[in-house]
């Protein structure tokens, strides 16, 4: 008889994922509740006109073998030491007036033709690639969660990040918007804030922008649904089990303990840990007492403007393999309103880079329009009909826009798919349709909710509403600390 002690794990994307895994691996009993048909959660992709779209992976953090993220993905399964990457050697490319800047990965050649760009603005782009260079420093701690760590553990991340408080010093508490500022040229300060939302901290910029320069930052060949579905192999190879379409309606408390779960169609489930991997707004406003959310979580959903969340109106072309602008590139456009905002600004995303996304000669490319709290809200205003209507006008927006920029484009374009905010909620049960969690702002406080919810002993949260700014990195590493928390509750070893 099987005596282990079980793990249920609630959303089977990459936090749930990986904290199966890692539940399986310090031996206990483990399996996964998702409400989808697939794994992955917003790690995905699917098929459309027998093209593949992806929705993820625009880089993944943790690709340097030397760092403990690395260490993380391959036990998971997501990466090995064989994984294959795409050839890319740009973070992207800014377009204004026919002028073209670039954030190559090489930042020596980045700051020289920056400076041919602005040699007004040298003292400030020798300062910016310098910066950048601090910001390689700047590694995902993914080894034990840090009310775990020691007195070495501290020195040793101060050793290797000696430089990086600088950049936080001088670019914690401004904005991109802000920082931007600081430059002469038109083209740099459409460069800064091109890529992130011009409210976001710009030192999250410059990690960012580090990690791609670093090769910490890498695409891995075949896409986000690929990677996720290794993920699925090796919790299975464990022994685990993974129940789709099995959405969760509560969990049950019986004094200050989580018995168990309860599925939508009534079932019951056991368990002595539970996991929940899905959005904090979700977790304590249906399968928990809203009493229960952290007041510092209460207080970020009552003010969306210190505190916003960010998604996207996105749609996917085909188009000739021949187009050969870079894999990213930001441009002007005729203004567009999409959502309550009107945009001057996207980008064309191509992925000609991974024969996955190529057929018969296209090859797709994708846009992305930033959301905010206040797009969800009028997305949200509409009926079906109206909803479908102004998807289709967008679609026709965008395309011309496209055409515009990149004539070669023009009649080459075929639309494959589009999404919205309200694709994320009811696919994702994502919080105003939110691929990430609150925003990087430099104005608040940067959210972290603790390993265990208080009042409730056996109850570990994971995923990425655990920590700004979210993300995969945050996802993964939360499954992972999740398990450990459980092992120092019953006076175990941690290390996995």
């Amino acid at each position: 008889m099987d005596d282990r002690k079980k793990i249920v794990v609630i959303g089977g994307g990459i936090a749930g994922l990986t904290a199966g895994i890692y539940a399986l691996l310090a031996g206990f009993e483990a399996e996964i509740h998702e409400k989808n048909s697939v794994p992955g959660g917003e790690c995905i992709g699917w098929n459309r006109k027998g093209y593949h779209i992806d929705n993820c992976i625009h880089w993944l953090t943790g690709t340097r073998k030397d760092t403990e993220l690395y260490d993380l993905w391959k036990t998971v399964g997501a990466l090995s030491d064989e994984t294959q990457y795409a050839r890319i050697d740009a973070f992207y490319k800014t377009i204004v007036d026919g002028k073209v800047a670039t954030l190559w990965n090489d930042l020596e050649r980045t700051e020289r033709e920056l400076i041919e760009i602005s040699p007004e603005d040298e003292e400030e782009i020798r300062k910016f690639i310098r910066y950048v260079g601090y910001s390689k420093q700047c590694l995902f701690p993914a080894k034990k969660p840090m009310e775990m760590w020691g007195i070495k553990d501290y020195i040793s991340m101060g050793k290797s990040m000696m430089d990086f408080p600088k950049v936080l010093k001088e670019f914690g508490k401004i904005s991109l918007s802000e920082y931007a500022g600081r430059f002469k040229s038109p083209i740099l300060k459409k460069l800064m804030c091109d890529y992130l939302p011009k409210e976001y901290a710009a030192y999250a910029f410059f990690v960012s922008y580090a990690t791609m320069a670093d090769e910490n930052g890498k695409i891995p060949i075949g896409g986000s649904l690929q990677m996720s579905l290794r993920m699925e192999k090796k919790f299975k190879e464990l022994g685990g089990k993974i129940f789709y379409g099995s959405s969760v309606s509560k969990i049950t408390l019986e004094k200050g303990k989580a018995t168990g779960i309860t599925l939508e169609d009534g079932k019951f489930v056991g368990a002595d840990y539970i996991i929940p991997t899905l959005d904090s707004h979700l977790l304590f406003n249906k399968l928990l007492p809203e009493n229960y959310m952290p007041k510092s979580y209460s207080k970020a959903y009552s003010d969306p403007k210190n505190y916003p969340t960010i998604s996207g109106f996105q749609i996917a072309f085909a188009v000739s393999e021949k187009y050969d602008r870079g894999e990213t590139v930001f441009v002007d456009i005729d203004p567009v309103k999409v959502g309550s905002r009107t945009f001057t600004r996207m980008y064309v995303k191509a992925y000609g880079y991974d024969p996955l996304f190529v057929k018969n000669g296209k090859q797709v490319i994708q846009t992305c329009i930033s959301q905010t709290d206040e797009d969800y809200e009028a997305w949200k205003s509409m009926e079906k009909n109206e909803y479908d209507e102004y998807k289709e006008k967008l679609m026709q927006a965008i395309k011309e826009r496209i055409e515009k920029n990149f004539p070669e484009l023009s009649g080459d374009l075929e639309v494959l798919d589009c999404w919205t905010p309200l694709t994320y909620e009811r696919y994702c049960n994502a919080y105003h349709g939110s691929y990430m969690s609150f925003t990087a702002t430099p104005y608040v406080k940067a959210l972290r909710m603790k390993g265990k919810i208080r009042g409730i002993d056996n109850l570990y949260p994971a995923g990425q509403w655990t920590g700004s700014p979210g993300g995969l990195p945050v996802a993964a590493s939360s499954g992972k600390f999740a398990v450990q928390r459980i092992l120092k509750s019953l006076k175990r070893n941690i290390d996995l």
